[in-house]
């Protein structure tokens, strides 16, 4: 597992017109899969990519899926993206980088992280989002279109091939500006709208009580998403009563007792 920043990159790649002009076209697009589709299409034959995920880290909250597309069609990579958001985001080494970056000046430099199966020492991680996808390999491109937002431009290696060669990895690096800006475009033009007032409300949340856990938030965002403790449990793949504790503990270290209060505090300008 490495990243390293890419300061001023200088492309060097070849790229096909007529798939460079799909990708633009792509941007903003409503459909799930378009962009991602599209980047796919870009990269995918000269580099061995079979899979792309595009996820949102929005506000430090848990990553949200703005795009997926893979090469054999059907739903199957979106369930894969989901389990991740919901249960394995925070052993990803990219959650890492986001999470630590020092503040940056947003739409500046491309992070690239590698992670290959190998570096993942969580065995149910290393199965959901790569054994069972049929993936070894994964490169990053990890941009800032705001302050306190990340973009992760997920690029997943077949595992009928060997990791990433340096030329590969090369090619992606010439030609990361090009999906970084248009990763960042379709954000601001579709993915941003998809970010409602729950993810706002959860944010001003950690800002107020920096001590709520992940799974304490995880909980806190079905409550002010409007789903019952049983729907909560069955997203996170817990038992209702968990959910219950969860929102307790939570509820202890705002110092409220309600859901009434809950949203109260997330209108107020008191510090918790």
């Amino acid at each position: 597992m490495r990243y390293w920043q890419l300061d001023r990159p200088t492309p060097k790649g070849q790229l096909d017109l007529s798939r460079a002009t799909r990708l633009v076209a792509a941007i903003g697009s409503a459909d799930a899969t378009s962009f991602a589709a599209e980047v796919l299409n870009s990269l995918g034959d000269a580099a061995k990519i079979s899979q792309c995920t595009i996820f949102a880290y929005e506000f430090g909250n848990r990553p949200r899926t703005v795009s997926v597309a893979d090469r054999r069609g059907g739903r199957f990579l979106r369930d894969v993206a989901d389990v991740y958001s919901k249960l394995f985001y925070v052993l990803d080494g990219n959650q890492g980088i986001v999470s630590s970056a020092p503040a940056a000046k947003p739409g500046g430099a491309i992070v690239m992280h590698q992670q290959a199966s190998k570096d993942i020492a969580h065995e149910g991680y290393r199965l959901a989002c790569y054994s069972d996808p049929k993936v070894c390999d994964r490169l990053s491109l990890l941009v800032q279109p705001a302050n306190d937002i990340w973009l992760s431009v997920n690029l997943y290696r077949d595992s009928a091939y060997a990791n990433f060669q340096p030329g590969e990895i090369a090619l992606v690096e010439a030609l990361a500006p090009f999906i970084g800006h248009a990763a960042r475009h379709h954000y601001a033009l579709h993915g941003q709208s998809q970010s409602g007032i729950p993810q706002l409300m959860l944010a001003r949340l950690r800002n107020l009580c920096p001590t709520l856990a992940k799974r304490e938030l995880d909980v806190i965002r079905g409550v002010l998403e409007g789903r019952t403790a049983a729907e909560i449990a069955e997203v996170l793949g817990i038992k209702p009563a968990s959910v219950i504790t969860y929102q307790k503990r939570a509820y202890q270290r705002l110092g409220i007792s309600s859901q009434r209060q809950l949203f109260a505090l997330c209108l107020s300008t008191e510090k918790v």
